[in-house]
């Protein structure tokens, strides 16, 4: 039973990547990085409405969430999908990092090897680094795991990573230059933020007290009309 399920395990990993081969590490299945929000959406089955602007200024950094579905499209048989749910995120309407988390039950049982043997029908030799490159780690390296393979060169990287809670596994397909812009964007985004924030307060207190006098005077009125001593 075990030799079985880790089998279609590992069918299930290589067939959710077939899609890919060929086309470099520019890409994850039919995703390419440097993609508009709305033909990732058309591709995911979303809608561009469902994304989640994380910053709008000096650069607008958008994120949309997308969860292959577990069953077979017009059938009650289940999925052999190994993907739980990819985030696919975006810098001025630029595709630059895709993260995507794998199932448990469709990589249980299976190691590091055999998903980077899987992984790398489709983009290649890895690299022989796997640890992190020089340079502040980003949010995503920190919170994926440990790196356990690479892929790609300095303008392109595919990482995969394995959580050392319970195992889980992640890959990330990144466009290193919109990176590196989206992250210097968002830090200079929390800097306005934090500059522009005692003004918010002024603004949000003024605007509390002004609805309450609103309030307070609308009352009086319908209850000065309707009191009776």
């Amino acid at each position: 039973m075990h030799a079985r399920t880790f089998a279609i395990c590992a069918v299930g990993i290589v067939c959710s990547t077939n899609a890919l081969i060929g086309q470099g590490v520019s890409h994850y299945r039919n995703f390419e990085l440097g993609s508009t929000l709305a033909s990732v959406a058309a591709l995911a089955n979303v809608t561009s409405s469902d994304a989640k602007t994380i910053h709008q200024r000096p650069a607008v950094l958008q994120d949309l969430e997308w969860r292959p579905s577990h069953w077979i499209s017009g059938s009650t048989g289940p999925s052999t999908d190994a993907v739980e749910q990819a985030l696919f995120s975006f810098y001025n309407d630029q595709l630059f990092q895709i993260v995507v988390d794998y199932r448990h039950d469709r990589t249980e049982g299976m190691t590091a090897a055999d998903l980077t043997e899987a992984i790398s029908a489709v983009y290649g030799t890895p690299l022989r680094r796997t640890s992190r490159p020089a340079g502040v780690a980003s949010r995503v390296d920190i919170e994926s795991g440990s790196p356990m393979a690479r892929w790609g060169d300095s303008e392109l990287a595919v990482v995969l990573y394995q959580t050392s809670s319970y195992g889980a596994f992640r890959l990330v397909v990144t466009d290193t230059r919109l990176d590196d812009l989206a992250r210097k964007a968002a830090a200079q985004a929390q800097r306005l933020d934090d500059q522009e924030a005692p003004q918010r307060d002024i603004a949000r207190l003024q605007k509390e007290r002004d609805d309450g006098r609103v309030a307070a005077a609308k009352a009086r009125a319908a209850n000065r009309s309707a009191f009776q001593p």
